[in-house]
Formats: C-alpha cells, structure tokens, sequence
C-alpha cells in the first residue's frame, strides 16, 4: 500500500495557519510534517535543504514570517531577513526541481487607497516595513519562475489554536461592558480554515503564480467585532474610533479587500462569505468550549 504523501509545513506547530494547514493536509490524505524554529534554524540553507532531502515533500507550504507589524517598523533589518529571507532559500532550494510551493502573502502590499477590491494586477504600494518585506519574499519567488509556485495572498486572519483578533474581542467582550474597536480600515476577514481548503485545491489544480484567497465580502474592524460578539451572544457593546484615536507605529491600509475572482475562475469555487465562516468558527472554538484555546 502507498504511502500517503508528505507535505511540508514551515510554520506548522505555532502559526495560526499553519496548524490549520496541517489538519487539512490529514483530512485530504496528506502526512504533514511541520517545520519550525523549535526543530532548527529556518534560515540554515543546508539545515533546511537536509530536511527537504530527509522528508522528500510532494508539497511545500511556507507560512513562516515576520508579524509584527509595529515592531518591523523598528527592526526593518530582522524583519527582511525573514520574510524575504525564507522565501528567497526557498527559491535557491527548489530551483530546478518539481515540489510544489505554496507560499503566503498580505494585504499590506497595498496602500490602502483604491474604493474597490484590488486583484492580482494592481500594482503594489506598501506603506509599512511589514507590507514592503512581505512585497519583497513574493518577488523573488515569482522571479525565480519555479515550477508549480504559488504566491497565496490573504488577510485578518482567525481561527482555532492561537489567539487573534476574534478571540482577544470575544475575551475582553465577556469581562466589559464596551470594547472599543477601530471603524475606518476596512479589509476581507479569512477563516484559517477555508484558507488552507483553498489551498489544497489550488495545489490539485497544479496552480502557479499569483492568487488572492480570502473570505468572501468586507468588514471593518469594528464591524468583524460586533458579528463576533453578535454570534457569541455576549451583551458587551462594541464601540466604533478612529483609527487616529487608537495610534500604532506602523500605517495600516485604510481599504485591504481582496478580489477572488482569479481564485474562483480557476477552481470554479466561491470562497463562502466571512460572516458564515465567523460564525462556524466562534460556535465551534467559543461556545463549545467558553473560551478560545489559548486565551
């Protein structure tokens, strides 16, 4: 009997989608194996070259970066280093082999200023060290033109196994009265969950280059807290500020909404709304079990 196909997870065991990433690969008859700074260091070439060599992936998926957005803003060298770093060895590594790389980006290669969804074509503009390091790991992937790559970009990530925006809401919502949450950003909310089915179907369709795949429709971060704790039948009121009165080192686009429409041209699919997937994910983390898994 064959042996179930190994896919390699950077960013496995800790990262938001990363963990959701590794229960799909289970479910769709994949062995995941994770990959993380626990094991080694991600930005040893030849550490990292010995592992693909040891596990000899059919797949690859990359979700190792640098977050912090306000701390890129004072560390721009280390920031750099890893998110165009991992991207840029992995390019040395596969060049010239046929693993399929699926590799993620962010919203925040744009500037926030157009008032309709922005696809792959419109031209990147970041306005952050986070946006521009991030802009930078997808250009030497796309320019190393490896075989069967694909440059995933996504945004305002939640899910289950780390804490994130919903759930640090839901936990604040259930101790105060009000929470106050910022109303003039707008973006497109991604359930990790619906993120890492979506890429499973883009790497059986042998997908290659560049892909927006978020939740369907738009929220501002105000909004996304109210459905939350809407759905979380809490009685804490959600008070809407300006992005002014809430000041963070890094700027934020003010409008982050992603088109899909390549994603769905492809597959044939239409990623479900974000409120649907909002309310699957409160349900099944915060209702079932009180609170999140790592509040």
């Amino acid at each position: 009997m064959a042996e179930n196909p190994v896919a390699l997870i950077f960013g496995g065991r800790s990262g938001l989608l990363g963990q959701a990433l590794m229960k799909a690969a289970q479910a769709q008859g994949w062995t995941p194996v994770e990959m993380g700074r626990e094991g080694g260091d991600m930005l040893d070439q030849d550490w990292v070259a010995r592992q693909i060599e040891q596990h000899a992936p059919r797949a690859i998926f990359n979700t190792v970066a640098w977050t912090q957005v306000d701390q890129a803003e004072d560390e721009p060298e280390a920031a750099m280093r890893i998110n165009r770093g991992v991207p840029l060895m992995l390019a040395q590594l596969l060049k010239g082999k046929s693993v399929p790389l699926l590799h993620y980006s962010t919203d925040f290669v744009f500037n926030g200023c157009k008032d309709a969804p922005y696809t792959e074509g419109d031209a990147p503009d970041p306005i952050s060290v986070y946006g521009r390091t991030k802009l930078e790991g997808e250009k030497v992937l796309l320019e190393a033109r490896l075989t069967q790559c694909c440059v995933i970009r996504t945004a305002w990530l939640f899910g289950s196994g780390r804490k994130n925006f919903i759930s640090t809401i839901l936990d604040l919502a259930a101790k105060r009265d009000a929470v106050s949450v910022v109303h003039d950003q707008v973006g497109s909310p991604t359930y990790t969950q619906d993120l890492a089915e979506a890429s499973f179907e883009l790497l059986r369709l042998k997908a290659e280059g560049l892909f927006h795949v978020v939740n369907s429709g738009q929220a501002s971060w105000c909004e996304l807290a109210e459905a939350a704790v809407s759905a979380a039948n809490l009685s804490s009121r959600v008070t809407p500020i300006a992005s002014a009165d809430w000041p963070q080192r890094a700027s934020r686009p003010a409008y982050g909404v992603l088109d899909t429409s390549r994603y769905t041209s492809l597959t044939g699919k239409t990623m479900r709304p974000w409120l649907a997937a909002l309310r699957d994910y409160v349900f099944r983390d915060f209702l079932t079990s009180g609170r999140d898994t790592d509040m």
